[in-house]
């Protein structure tokens, strides 16, 4: 019998986990079944429950459960407790095994499949919540020369900085600044706000970007959103949110199943359905 997993949002009808991990199974030989679950808002500890009585080995979270999820998990990986929020549990030997895998999945999306190393380089991060958060430590131990980050309440962004600075090789590597205070350029920019989500810009100015920018948005959607629109006019090379996808969910596949799928051509054939 299929060893069975799901991804688990409110909503989650959009979601493209399936398809993934279908594809991972199919290519590496692993049994195994995989589906979406719509778990009420108020009812994600139930939801779990329910799963592990049913056999689940484990599941994908994603919003709004990131957060509930690392305070479910018994034991968390260094880079979730790091982040304070979990995208992909575990179910063995009566624990819940809680990581995240976003922050790995968005660097290994930035260094193998857009070819820009981190090491040495100036990185803006658009945002102070949990996407922001769980990007941090992976990025970190690339050896950037700065990490900036840029929140609208500059007291959030001050705070995420001094906890992330705990990590940094020196004392000025991680730092804070409020949207209107953005010094560029900058080698890589992350949108990792949720102001694509509603069409919206971060208030970002032109002057973080120049023709040697990378610029990153995690969300993606079947056309560019307003901040690669704005990027690209002022001279950035863009990407989207799809290769952090696929790149993260081939951590968590290795986490369950202890083999690691090639993303390449399932990224490539995914581009080119959207």
């Amino acid at each position: 019998m299929s060893e069975k997993y799901c991804v688990i949002g409110n909503p989650i009808a959009h979601s493209r986990s399936p398809e993934i991990h279908t594809r991972f199974a199919a290519q590496t030989g692993q049994d195994i079944s995989y589906e979406r679950c719509l778990a009420p808002v108020d009812g994600f500890a139930e939801t779990i429950q329910r799963l592990v009585a049913e056999g689940y080995k484990g599941a994908n979270v994603t919003v709004p459960f990131k957060l509930q999820a690392a305070q479910l998990a018994t034991v968390l990986s260094d880079r979730a407790r790091a982040a304070g929020a979990v995208n992909t549990l575990r179910f063995a030997d009566g624990q819940i095994f809680g990581d995240n895998t976003d922050g790995p999945g968005l660097v290994a999306d930035i260094v193998k499949n857009a070819g820009v190393s981190l090491q040495d380089k100036r990185v803006l991060i658009l945002g102070a919540g949990g996407a922001a958060r769980g990007a941090l430590l992976p990025i970190l131990r690339e050896r950037p020369h700065c990490i900036v980050i840029a929140n609208r309440t500059r007291a959030t962004a001050d705070s995420l900085a001094q906890q992330f600075g705990q990590h940094a090789e020196r004392a000025d590597q991680v730092r804070a600044t409020g949207f209107e205070d953005i010094a560029g350029p900058f080698d890589v920019i992350i949108n990792a706000t949720s102001a694509s989500l509603a069409a919206e810009l971060p208030p970002v100015p032109a002057s973080a970007f120049s023709k040697d920018t990378l610029a990153l948005d995690m969300m993606y959607a079947d056309k560019p959103t307003v901040f690669m629109e704005f990027a690209s006019k002022h001279g950035a090379t863009t990407r989207d949110g799809l290769g952090m996808l696929v790149e993260q969910a081939a951590e968590a596949f290795a986490l369950w199943r202890g083999v690691r799928p090639e993303t390449g051509e399932l990224l490539k054939a995914m581009r080119s359905q959207s």
